[in-house]
């Protein structure tokens, strides 16, 4: 997910301040004071898979090009939960489980687009969602129902 150019100059800011011997690299340490000035918490485990996601030259530090690329992929991932989290609410709403079990039935998802007056086909959606006909609707069936 591409960043703004206000990221991209909160994280110049962020590196530059945290390139504590000025040598244009931040190491492991370095990078976690980073992240962790910028609002993230990151696990050493973490810190070390990022940088050996970037770490085009092997060098064990990551320049601020790689830099850029470690908090893109970081808002992506966050990005992508929050897609996660939306689905995973809709679902409870309908009457399925937190942790993604139980089914709702096709019968209330019928009702709530009646209710919300949205001009989608359900009927379509849910025979090619509730491909066993079972008449209820498991997360997984949901989440690409949500696609």
């Amino acid at each position: 997910m591409p960043l703004s150019q206000e990221e991209i100059d909160g994280c110049r800011e962020a590196f530059n301040k945290f390139d504590k011997d000025g040598s244009g690299t931040i190491d492991a340490l370095e990078l976690k004071a980073t992240l962790n000035a910028m609002g993230q918490n990151p696990t050493e485990e973490e810190i070390f898979q990022m940088i050996s996601q970037v770490d085009d030259d092997n060098s064990g530090e990551i320049e601020f090009a790689e830099f850029l690329k470690v908090i893109e992929n970081q808002k992506t991932t966050a990005a992508k939960a929050n897609d996660e989290t939306d689905t995973i609410d809709a679902f409870i709403a309908l009457g399925g489980q937190p942790n993604k079990t139980g089914e709702i039935s096709t019968d209330k998802l019928k009702e709530v687009i009646k209710d919300f007056g949205l001009t989608i086909d359900i009927e379509k959606l849910i025979s090619e969602t509730d491909t066993d006909r079972s008449g209820k609707v498991d997360y997984s069936e949901f989440k690409n129902m949500m696609k």
